[in-house]
């Protein structure tokens, strides 16, 4: 952990004491508490930092990885991985270890560290894997627990002392492309959801208390699924559990696994985006080499293909997950852009590029944090080229462009907020950042 310059001691002080009292809403999953990327009305994380500006703490972590921050009351939970692919030059599969990290909210120590041996075999570091390693799975909590998913090692629980509580395999196969693993759990009821399609090419229910299989749903159609499930209110009391596929989009029964309905989408390749849902449609993302977006109606039984797909569009996103916001919706591009389509038709509002941007920084592709709004602002993180911070509105304004230049490791990760401060993770550290007092 970084201390930081003594001129900021007592602002620190300060404002650690502030937040100290009075807990702000927790972040428990990926993209937040609705798993919308939208965070509760009293977040007001800052718009602006660097090194020495509203950097409340810094801390060094054990290993690299793309999984986001969890945030629960005074605990913050991520992942990462050591010991091959990390940069520590060491070559050999059996040294790769997964890590759960619980640090202080208030100063950034980290109270506990527990490290997974990799259950082999393993993919190895090549090809799109070196985009993204061996962490990219954001953990979920519900408080008293701590869920992580570790692709071919399997779904893990510990609670928030560190203790493991159980261990899971969800199958040990790869995809044709061998990219690993890369979605989020998600937690419904008493189940553990999760998309284990690299692993087994399968969607799975696992029991939160014992890590016992609740349900399965199989399917070849599964490859090259990437996305994190997301639970759709469809009225009348009914949830589906939705995911989008190459070629499909589907809604599920939560409770069981069985398939309600299901849409052809056209989107083939691979998909990463979760699906976004708002006005009643879902709209799923991606593809590969071809990208396009399609808005499906919510509901129905069955193939729905020909009465509920409300529009096709080219506008699509490669890994980020659209933002949904206001009868809008906002696509951070492989390109460096933000495109704004119209929810409800599709109709393009506008497509700009980010400033002072360029696609020469390394890695594949330029961005792969989703965006997320907090405080009136929309926050897009780039992978080497800093954090922007716009205006949502139907025209577009960048309010500014923060760079925490001393940090060149890459930023993969979709960030986390709560209350005034907002969490940014890289492959070499994690910050909180929250406005200094003035």
């Amino acid at each position: 952990m970084t201390t930081l310059p003594r001129q900021l001691t007592i602002l620190v002080a300060c404002a650690l004491a502030l937040t100290s009292t009075a807990r702000a809403a927790n972040w428990p999953q990926f993209r937040g508490p609705s798993a919308t990327g939208i965070a509760p009305a009293d977040a007001k994380p800052p718009t602006v930092w660097s090194g020495t500006k509203n950097m409340t703490w810094k801390t060094g972590l054990p290993g690299p990885g793309s999984s986001s921050p969890i945030i629960w009351g005074d605990r913050v939970f991520v992942t990462c991985y050591s010991g091959y692919g990390d940069g520590s030059g060491k070559s050999s599969l059996d040294k790769l270890e997964r890590h759960l990290v619980c640090l202080d909210r208030d100063d950034g120590k980290i109270l506990w560290d527990k490290s997974v041996p990799a259950d082999l075999p393993e993919d190895r570091y090549s090809g799109f894997i070196t985009e993204h390693g061996y962490a990219s799975n954001t953990p979920v909590t519900d408080g008293q627990t701590v869920y992580v998913f570790f692709g071919k090692t399997g779904v893990l629980a510990f609670d928030f002392k560190g203790n493991q509580l159980w261990k899971s395999g969800v199958g040990k196969d790869s995809s044709n492309r061998k990219w690993g693993s890369a979605a989020s759990l998600l937690l419904y009821k008493d189940k553990i959801i999760v998309n284990a399609a690299e692993e087994s090419r399968s969607v799975r229910a696992l029991n939160a208390k014992t890590g016992e299989e609740v349900w399965r749903a199989e399917s070849e159609r599964l490859e090259l699924c990437y996305a994190t499930p997301v639970l759709v209110d469809c009225g009348g009391g009914r949830l589906d559990l939705v995911l989008a596929m190459p070629g499909e989009i589907w809604g599920l029964n939560p409770d069981t696994g069985k398939l309600r309905w299901f849409a052809e989408i056209g989107i083939n390749g691979n998909i990463s985006p979760c699906v976004t849902v708002d006005s009643g449609l879902l709209i799923a993302t991606g593809g590969f080499p071809e990208q396009a977006t399609v808005a499906v109606r919510a509901g129905g039984k069955g193939d729905v293909t020909k009465t509920h797909v409300a529009w096709t569009k080219s506008t699509a996103s490669y890994v980020p997950t659209p933002l949904a916001l206001g009868g809008l919706l906002y696509f951070v591009t492989d390109r460096g852009a933000i495109d704004c389509l119209e929810t409800k038709t599709g109709i393009p509002v506008f497509q700009e590029h980010l400033p002072n941007f360029t696609r020469s920084g390394r890695g594949g592709k330029p961005i792969y944090a989703s965006p997320i709004l907090a405080g009136g602002h929309i926050y897009a993180v780039t992978r080497n080229q800093g954090a922007f911070v716009l205006k949502p509105a139907r025209y577009f304004q960048v309010i500014a462009q923060n760079i925490l230049e001393f940090d060149t490791s890459g930023f993969n990760a979709t960030p986390a907020v709560s209350g005034k401060q907002l969490f940014l993770r890289s492959n070499q550290a994690i910050y909180c950042l929250e406005q200094a007092p003035q």
